[in-house]
Protein backbone atom coordinates (compact mmCIF):
# COMPACT_ATOMS: atom_id res chain seq x y z
CA UNK A 1 0.00 0.00 0.00
CA UNK A 2 1.76 3.43 -1.12
CA UNK A 3 1.50 5.87 2.21
CA UNK A 4 3.22 8.64 1.01
CA UNK A 5 1.59 11.91 0.62
CA UNK A 6 0.87 12.63 -3.12
CA UNK A 7 1.95 16.60 -3.92
CA UNK A 8 1.08 18.72 -7.05
CA UNK A 9 3.97 17.15 -8.61
CA UNK A 10 2.80 13.97 -7.98
CA UNK A 11 -0.97 14.97 -8.67
CA UNK A 12 0.26 16.38 -12.20
CA UNK A 13 2.16 13.04 -12.69
CA UNK A 14 -0.72 11.02 -12.10
CA UNK A 15 -2.70 13.15 -14.05
CA UNK A 16 -0.41 12.81 -17.51
CA UNK A 17 0.67 17.08 -17.26
CA UNK A 18 3.79 18.75 -16.66
CA UNK A 19 4.81 18.30 -13.20
CA UNK A 20 7.39 20.98 -13.21
CA UNK A 21 6.62 23.89 -10.62
CA UNK A 22 6.27 25.99 -13.16
CA UNK A 23 4.30 24.01 -15.05
CA UNK A 24 1.59 23.20 -12.54
CA UNK A 25 1.86 27.26 -11.42
CA UNK A 26 0.91 28.03 -15.26
CA UNK A 27 -1.97 25.63 -15.54
CA UNK A 28 -3.80 26.69 -12.49
CA UNK A 29 -3.14 30.81 -13.23
CA UNK A 30 -4.73 30.08 -16.88
CA UNK A 31 -7.50 27.59 -15.64
CA UNK A 32 -8.24 30.08 -12.54
CA UNK A 33 -10.37 31.26 -11.08
CA UNK A 34 -13.11 28.07 -11.55
CA UNK A 35 -16.45 29.05 -11.01
CA UNK A 36 -18.14 27.99 -7.93
CA UNK A 37 -21.39 26.36 -9.62
CA UNK A 38 -18.70 23.79 -11.82
CA UNK A 39 -17.37 20.85 -9.97
CA UNK A 40 -13.15 20.69 -10.63
CA UNK A 41 -13.66 17.51 -12.36
CA UNK A 42 -16.28 19.01 -14.45
CA UNK A 43 -13.95 21.32 -15.32
CA UNK A 44 -13.78 21.60 -19.40
CA UNK A 45 -9.96 21.53 -19.52
CA UNK A 46 -9.88 17.99 -18.73
CA UNK A 47 -9.54 14.55 -20.44
CA UNK A 48 -12.45 12.18 -19.85
CA UNK A 49 -9.74 9.84 -18.13
CA UNK A 50 -8.12 12.72 -16.18
CA UNK A 51 -11.96 13.99 -14.94
CA UNK A 52 -12.52 9.78 -14.15
CA UNK A 53 -9.45 9.98 -12.13
CA UNK A 54 -10.55 13.37 -10.17
CA UNK A 55 -14.03 12.46 -9.47
CA UNK A 56 -13.06 8.88 -8.47
CA UNK A 57 -10.25 9.92 -5.74
CA UNK A 58 -12.79 12.39 -4.11
CA UNK A 59 -15.86 9.88 -4.62
CA UNK A 60 -13.64 7.28 -3.09
CA UNK A 61 -11.98 9.24 -0.62
CA UNK A 62 -8.72 8.02 -1.58
CA UNK A 63 -5.16 8.88 -0.87
CA UNK A 64 -5.51 11.51 -3.78
CA UNK A 65 -8.06 13.51 -2.11
CA UNK A 66 -7.03 15.63 -0.15
CA UNK A 67 -4.41 16.87 -2.42
CA UNK A 68 -7.50 16.47 -5.46
CA UNK A 69 -8.74 19.18 -2.60
CA UNK A 70 -5.85 21.44 -2.63
CA UNK A 71 -6.20 21.73 -5.96
CA UNK A 72 -9.92 22.54 -5.94
CA UNK A 73 -8.60 25.42 -3.80
CA UNK A 74 -6.39 26.71 -5.43
CA UNK A 75 -8.39 26.85 -8.91
CA UNK A 76 -10.80 28.87 -6.96
CA UNK A 77 -8.84 31.98 -6.20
Amino acid sequence: MDTSKHTFTTLFEQLGMASDDAAIEEFISRHSPLPTEIALQDAPFWSESQAQFLEEGLEDDSDWAEIIDELDARMRH
